[in-house]
């Protein structure tokens, strides 16, 4: 049922999060503000599939 998903920066870093969401119950792609360390700011993280 849940899915893990790559929140990937849109910063072009290359830094990420890995998180789970609920297919069912979410539609569209995850987006997110969080923090990016590689330029001490808050940026967008967007969904990408993550590899297993």
């Amino acid at each position: 049922m849940r899915e893990i998903v790559k929140l990937e920066s849109t910063a072009g870093t290359g830094f990420f999060y890995t998180t789970t969401r609920n297919k069912k119950a979410q539609g569209g792609k995850l987006e997110v503000m969080k923090y990016d360390p590689k330029i001490r700011k808050h940026v967008k993280f967007v969904e990408k599939k993550a590899s297993k």
